[in-house]
């Protein structure tokens, strides 16, 4: 399989061709992350990756308890992500987890970015300490994402900026043009 974060880069660009017009027309974040799920599935099905679907919002309950994440002061937060990519726990970990997405819209408030790139630290860190147990073969906290993105639409200037993690580190950054038009 080739590196998740170009699954997603082929994706986004696919889905900017044929709905870029969306973010310039000031659309909600979930639906944004909708339709870019459909886009990761079918670059998904063209690479021929199977077990693996793309899924806005999702948080599945395991033995009763919502899926949670350790934070940086080692507190349990419960999460919901914008947008992942994962097998459903059908793929045993580490390879359950590929990508984990946030998106903002520019004007949102700055603590609101704080707290997805803080979401996609943590969810982009490998075990430590033992927080992590495996009990049924699925941690109780979620962890290991391959990668984590952060998207933040900036109508205003028509773009979108990408922040990329990996093992709780940002690695790199990337800025899309929206053309007008595009369809």
């Amino acid at each position: 399989m080739r590196r998740p974060e170009l699954i997603f880069n082929d994706a986004f660009d696919s889905f900017l061709a044929r709905e870029g017009h969306t973010l310039l027309a000031d659309v909600s974040e979930r639906n944004t992350c909708g339709r870019l799920a459909h886009f990761i599935e079918r670059q998904l099905e063209f690479e021929g990756v199977v077990g693996y679907y793309a899924d806005t919002e999702y948080n599945r309950k395991q033995r009763g308890k919502v899926k949670t994440i350790i934070n940086r002061e080692l507190r349990v937060v419960s999460i919901t992500a914008d947008l992942i990519v994962h097998s459903r726990g059908e793929v045993a970990a580490p390879k359950d987890n590929l990508i984990a997405i946030e998106a903002k819209k520019a004007n949102r408030p700055a603590h609101e970015k704080a707290n997805d790139i803080d979401r996609l630290i943590a969810m982009t860190s490998e075990p430590y300490n033992g927080v992590w147990n495996f009990e049924d073969g699925h941690p109780e906290h979620v962890c290991g994402y391959a990668v984590g993105i952060f998207m933040e639409i900036c109508r205003e200037q028509n773009r979108v900026a990408f922040e990329y993690f990996k093992r709780g580190q940002k690695t790199k950054e990337r800025i899309v043009a929206i053309r007008e038009g595009e369809d």
